[in-house]
């Protein structure tokens, strides 16, 4: 086997060379490394926002989208007192009635955001324990709570939405009573009223949904078979988790666009670093017939030439992997119904070493191939 010094020697033949290589490897690797931290992202919000203790109470027909959903407000003191297994504290069961209403939300300067507003009572807070005030208070009548994240979804400035500032929905000013956290959730980028607030401002009598948490997951079929029963109320009964997976799914098309046009640009820089090799190994095969002279069998030769290649391609992953540390991890991305955080953990960093590996190994063995197969006498005669 040659040494590795020799590939290591060759790689600096041509800095041009080395450099195309080095750089379409890494851009390749970062747009791999981000689609892959992209969609576990989404894919880590959307479950982790429902839990399976908690049921949600829907308009019959209404199970897609909890915005089109209208149940009657008498609905959660009939469950309340209908569905056994209900979580239970100080003898107050968790049961919340909730509206989710989207509207556009604007600042005292003008700007307008379409955002997700949910208008909630105290009751909220029982049902979705991750929910953690971390600044200011719950809202009162004409005030508003704003999830941590929400300027991010809004494309504002964490400014915008500090504690004493005011926002406007549908003509009437609110003041900001409060931030709250739910890491890793949707409720991050939510806005939350009061119930009665937001009751006024959707002009309606009814709420979209009522929240039950149970005191086990299993307890779900009591639920079920309570909004089975009361055909007069009209309701359906899911499991928040069970919600969330199908946003899950409704959002799979957008993921999987991801992919393809990260591959789409990894083919295209493949093909680009395959005629790069093409060029360069092309005026090295006297070289390689001379060393097969000297005693060196194809297989070492092919095996030297992947490995110039490969260690671009991992030189240029190496630097994808301190640009997306630098440049993505950390990072807020909104979509259409929150925000996530992408996150480059081990999984996101072995892909992309693995597509280094990748691009280098496959990128290299075609054109070394051809700079080998010519016969011995042939070669060594070529300029």
């Amino acid at each position: 086997m040659l040494p590795i010094t020799y590939a290591v020697r060759n790689l600096f033949r041509s800095k041009t060379r080395l450099i195309q290589t080095i750089g379409g490897s890494a851009l390749v690797v970062l747009l791999v490394m981000a689609a892959v931290a992209i969609n576990q992202g989404m894919t880590r919000v959307l479950s982790a926002s429902g839990s399976p203790r908690n049921v949600i109470l829907v308009g019959a027909g209404s199970e897609e989208s909890i915005q089109r959903s209208e149940v009657s407000e008498k609905t959660a003191g009939i469950a309340e007192a209908g569905v056994s297994g209900i979580s239970e504290t100080l003898g107050v069961r968790a049961v919340s009635s909730e509206i989710h209403y989207m509207n556009y939300i604007g600042l005292p300067d003008g700007r307008r955001q379409q955002g997700m507003l949910r208008g909630v009572t105290a009751q909220a807070l029982r049902v979705h324990p991750e929910v953690r005030l971390i600044e200011g208070t719950f809202p009162a009548a004409g005030e508003v709570m704003v999830g941590r994240l929400a300027w991010r979804k809004l494309g504002l400035a964490v400014e915008d939405l500090k504690v004493g500032n005011t926002i406007v929905l549908d003509g009437q000013i609110m003041g900001i009573s409060g931030i709250f956290a739910a890491p890793g959730t949707v409720l991050e980028s939510e806005i939350w009223a009061t119930l009665s607030d937001l009751r006024v401002m959707a002009k309606r009598e009814t709420v979209s949904c009522v929240v039950i948490r149970l005191d086990h997951a299993e307890d779900y079929t009591e639920a079920d078979l309570f909004a089975k029963q009361r055909l007069d109320l009209e309701l359906s009964a899911l499991r928040e988790s069970d919600y969330y997976d199908r946003l899950s799914a409704f959002f799979k098309p957008l993921r999987v666009m991801t992919w393809i046009t990260a591959g789409l640009i990894a083919a295209g820089a493949l093909f680009g670093g395959v005629n790069t090799l093409y060029a360069a190994f092309a005026s090295r095969v006297r070289e390689m017939a001379t060393l097969q002279a000297i005693g060196f069998g194809r297989i070492s030769l092919l095996f030297s030439l992947v490995q110039e290649s490969t260690m671009a391609s991992l030189t240029g992953a190496l630097l994808a992997s301190v640009v997306a540390v630098g440049l993505l991890d950390g990072r807020t991305v909104p979509f259409s119904i929150g925000a996530f955080t992408v996150q480059i953990g081990p999984e996101v960093a072995i892909t992309g070493i693995l597509t280094g590996l990748f691009l280098g190994v496959l990128g290299a063995i075609p054109p070394a191939i051809r700079c080998l197969k010519p016969s011995l006498h042939a070669a060594l005669r070529m300029n």
